[in-house]
């Protein structure tokens, strides 16, 4: 949203009694790694016992009230730019199965654990008119939330969308996590998918991501540029769709 984030407290929920300590003692070290990277400093923090193990932060920072960007300022005539590749949801359920290789894990790990700070450091030196992450609802419930609060149309072009390796085959497999399952019906009514693309490829660009990119609407005028920006910079981004125009809310694959 154009922030800049300053301070964070950790929000923690373990069960002290049935889970080795050392596991919460990484949690914690890995939020402290990550807060590091951001340029976040942690000024304390909560702690429950619980039956599961939940871990967050709640985050303060800055941004200048001018300038906070939402996901319902798309204008028809910008392009779409994602950051990420999807397919988490699916490989994170296929890690649970025993079905990934090390390299695997380690690869969908990576996704889910880089920042998106360069991306929206890059993005801030262009004419961006609307961004959301794209997390648990998937990439096409995310792209509706623009879409209604832009009151406009989207298309998406499902051969430009990046996805992780072996998503297919994994969903093939039956590697689909319930949330996946959900945002696709939960979108349906507002999303006119191709007649030949199958379930599995529906479930695909529906799929509930952990940690997932940007999705940023831009000027069409500068879209190839911050693309080109991005990809130098190392973000794995790809140009994924078209505002087509003033509309009800309503999502377009081709």
């Amino acid at each position: 949203m154009g922030g800049r984030p300053l301070t964070a407290l950790n929000i923690v929920a373990f069960p002290v009694h049935t889970l080795d300590h050392a596991i919460l003692t990484e949690i914690l070290r890995g939020a402290a790694d990550k807060a590091k990277e951001a340029g976040v400093t942690i000024v304390g923090g909560h702690s429950i016992d619980d039956k599961k193990p939940k871990f967050g932060m709640a985050v303060t920072g800055l941004v200048h009230p001018d300038r906070v960007l939402t996901n319902a300022g798309a204008r028809p005539g910008d392009r779409l730019i994602l950051t990420k590749p999807i397919g988490v949801g699916i490989l994170t359920t296929s890690i649970k199965r025993d079905l990934l290789a090390p390299e695997e894990i380690a690869r969908v790990t990576r996704v889910m654990a880089t920042l998106n700070r360069k991306a929206a450091e890059i993005m801030a030196g262009f004419d961006v008119h609307a961004c959301t992450d794209v997390t648990g609802f998937g990439l096409m419930g995310h792209s509706l939330e623009m879409a209604r609060g832009s009151r406009v149309n989207i298309t998406i072009y499902r051969d430009k969308v990046p996805f992780l390796p072996r998503v297919r085959e994994l969903a093939e497999l039956g590697a689909v996590p319930g949330g996946t399952k959900n945002n696709h019906a939960h979108v349906e009514p507002f999303v006119s998918f191709p007649e030949q693309l199958d379930q599995i490829g529906r479930w695909m660009l529906c799929d509930a991501v952990t940690s997932g990119g940007l999705l940023i609407a831009v000027d069409a005028s500068q879209a190839e540029r911050l693309l080109e920006a991005l990809v130098a910079a190392g973000v794995e981004a790809a140009m994924i769709g078209d505002v087509t125009g003033p509309g009800e809310g309503r999502i377009v694959v081709v």
